[in-house]
């Protein structure tokens, strides 16, 4: 099973703010949903959170929330506590490609695991509290890029881009 990062990040390796993300990019939203369409998506708790509810779960994907709180209930989520149990279940459901969704701390354990980065990277250094984990790009190959240039709708040019562990 290919294990996919899916993240938007700037030069800085900013991810979010106040549990928010820091930009409006209805493309990289777009991408996001129809890259993880019909898959496994993971995240953590936080990142459960933040997604304004009208969107929750997110449509079309089978969501699994990684927490540590027991009793923790998300309507119509699968809940489990440790990314080994998310990605056993994926297994066991013979799924070829897993998607985790963040946030930092999902993303910074699932990172050795990793098979494949999708990465939104947006051309601006933003303020934020949250990050993506640094990794070493030596050890990944660029499979694609896509630039996305500003436009009305998009205040920041961005490349979608597809990295394969070697």
């Amino acid at each position: 099973m290919i294990i996919s990062l899916i993240a938007a990040r700037t030069k800085n390796g900013v991810i979010g703010k106040n549990n928010d993300l820091p930009w409006r990019l209805p493309d990289d939203m777009k991408y996001f949903m129809q890259t993880t369409s019909a898959h496994y998506v993971v995240m953590g708790r936080k990142n459960f959170d933040s997604i304004p509810e009208k969107f929750r779960p997110l449509p079309n994907r089978t969501n699994i929330v990684v927490t540590r709180q027991i009793g923790f209930t998300a309507p119509q989520c699968t809940i489990v506590h440790s990314l080994a149990d998310a990605i056993q279940l994926a297994e066991k459901n013979q799924q070829h490609e897993l998607f985790i969704i963040g946030g930092a701390e999902i993303y910074k354990l699932a990172m050795p695991f990793a098979n494949r980065l999708y990465l939104t990277e947006i051309q601006a250094e933003l303020e934020g509290d949250t990050y993506f984990p640094s990794f070493d790009k030596s050890e990944w190959r660029e499979i694609s890029r896509k630039h996305h240039p500003v436009d009305e709708r998009h205040r920041f040019a961005f490349d979608f881009v597809v990295y394969e562990k070697k």
